[in-house]
């Protein structure tokens, strides 16, 4: 782990932190707030920060006790596969340190090519099928993901009314301590057999300390995401990529995994801008454009906890969307 190879010549990367990515600690120039919005703003004033940002970070959006109820649901259908620490309670979400975190890979943090399922022909098969299963559970898919209050605010931002569609398919992310963690990415990467209007609500389903694995947010990465895309497409075209190849996330021009880089530190380092980051608490959402730049750190929360939070998407079901969304999450389903 990084935090055993720390030396004293390490600085802080945020708040006093130590802030740890795929490709090691992140400079404190590296490094800024996110920006936090209230639900109660005025409509106009959450538009033009979502314009302005590429994102909305809305504190306590949903009721607290709705999200730690889809929490304690979720570790009670992990439970078998042994990861919570023994005699503590499931909503807590306590990764059992005796155990090997190489049996409990995260889902879709990019260390399987292609969406591929994660920890294949390992002891992490039981584990890893419940992960998956929990998408298909009615207390998932029926109830938290179709919450309300989600997406009455989505429809406010957007302004989309009674076309508001709720996307079928989700991804339900864990990211157990000292497992890798999501790599550099947009969304549009993942959605481009339509157009780029998605809205992403990236739900955190528990608090997530500082040091505790939750999304990060590239300063102004929504600028920069749409001219990668248009610099993606034209290496499409040049390189003789038919039109469905080129709308593959995991084309010849692409990482296989389909993120534009597994390092979040050489990737801030290259372009010269910040990463965005905050503690999460049940009940706040960031809801981001799909051209939003964003990754997350390793998760070393001090007390074990798994990170768990889920991508929820929205689009203008008046408009063409990418239809291959319009079923549940499966392991090597090209999307």
């Amino acid at each position: 782990m990084p935090h055993a190879l720390s030396t004293e010549t390490e600085v802080p990367s945020f708040n006093g932190e130590k802030l740890y990515v795929n490709d090691g600690l992140l400079r404190p120039d590296q490094v800024g707030a996110l920006n936090e919005s209230s639900p109660s703003m005025p409509i106009e004033e959450l538009r033009a920060r979502f314009k302005e940002d590429g994102y909305v970070f809305l504190k306590g959006l949903l009721p607290r006790v709705d999200v730690l109820k889809a929490r304690q649901e979720y570790f009670e259908m992990l439970a078998p596969s042994g990861i919570l620490k023994p005699n503590t309670e499931p909503v807590q979400g306590i990764f059992d340190p005796e155990k090997d975190m190489a049996d409990y890979p995260g889902i879709g943090a990019g260390a399987a090519p292609g969406n591929g399922k994660p920890g294949e022909g390992s002891n992490a098969e039981i584990f890893v099928d419940l992960a998956l299963a929990a998408h298909y559970a009615d207390w998932y898919k029926e109830a938290f993901c179709k919450h309300p209050t989600l997406k009455d605010m989505i429809t406010r931002i957007t302004g989309w009314g009674d076309d508001t569609l709720s996307v079928r398919r989700s991804l339900l992310r864990n990211n157990t301590p000292g497992n890798k963690a999501i790599g550099v990415h947009y969304d549009q990467i993942f959605l481009r057999h339509g157009e780029p209007t998605s809205m992403t609500a990236w739900v955190p389903m528990g608090d997530i300390a500082i040091t505790g694995g939750g999304l990060i947010y590239l300063e102004n990465g929504h600028t920069l995401g749409q001219e990668i895309e248009a610099d993606f497409t034209k290496k499409a075209l040049e390189s003789g990529l038919s039109t469905e190849e080129s709308k593959n996330a995991f084309n010849q021009n692409m990482l296989s995994t389909g993120l534009l880089a597994d390092g979040p530190r050489e990737y801030a380092e290259t372009f010269g801008r910040r990463w965005l980051v905050t503690t999460y608490e049940a009940g706040d959402v960031v809801i981001h454009s799909p051209f939003a730049i964003h990754a997350s750190t390793m998760n070393y929360d001090p007390n074990n906890v798994i990170r768990v939070g889920t991508d929820l998407r929205f689009v203008n079901g008046a408009r063409p969307w990418d239809t291959r969304w319009d079923k549940d999450y499966e392991f090597n389903d090209g999307v």
